[in-house]
């Protein structure tokens, strides 16, 4: 699987996250392409972006209808390898944003993410995992954003400084910082 390639490519800079990046590996070990689809009702592969402004002071976030807080936009592989093009499609579909850059072509960022069992479009979804990927975007913050009610009520850019604030699930807040003090130590500007 050239996505597996790819994946062993991303250093992971402490413990926690060699953890989970071996998680990670291990689960598209055994599952394969069926790590791509979400009928793989244990867990299976998602990817979300994070989207910086161009001062680097701000993170574009949608408020999430399920998850009730402020998140990164993201969601389900659904049979797609490329997750950075998930990622960019998700962005595309949640906050309306058409002219963003990809700055990294590694994920900045592999989790593994609970899901706990919720309703939706009428129909019960099991506790799971995500095993997530998170790619690095830029975007010009005047650019009009449009939310997908669906899925989420709001998208607005938040200043890194209030994401704590704004985040009401602390269970993402670790990984937030992770991706925050990794952006801080890149030299962005030159990309």
């Amino acid at each position: 699987m050239l996505l597996q390639k790819q994946l062993e490519k991303v250093r992971a800079e402490d413990e926690f996250e060699a953890a989970e990046r071996s998680s990670f590996l291990q689960f598209l070990t055994i599952c394969g392409d069926k790590a791509l689809l979400r009928e793989m009702l244990p867990g299976h592969l998602s990817a979300s972006a994070w989207v910086l402004n161009r001062k680097r002071d701000k993170v574009l976030m949608i408020y999430h209808n399920l998850f009730h807080s402020w998140t990164w936009p993201g969601g389900h592989a659904d049979g797609e390898e490329n997750l950075a093009a998930v990622a960019r499609r998700e962005v595309e579909e949640e906050t309306g944003l058409k002219t963003f850059y990809l700055l990294e072509e590694l994920p900045i960022d592999l989790n593994v993410l609970p899901v706990f069992a919720h309703l939706k479009h009428g129909r019960f979804v099991p506790s799971h995992l995500h095993f997530n990927a998170v790619y690095l975007f830029e975007a010009d913050e005047t650019e009009a954003l449009h939310p997908k009610p669906d899925e989420n009520s709001a998208v607005c850019w938040i200043d890194v400084c209030q994401i704590k604030d704004c985040c009401t699930e602390r269970h993402i807040m670790p990984y937030y910082e992770r991706i925050m003090r990794k952006v801080k130590e890149r030299d962005l500007h030159n990309v």
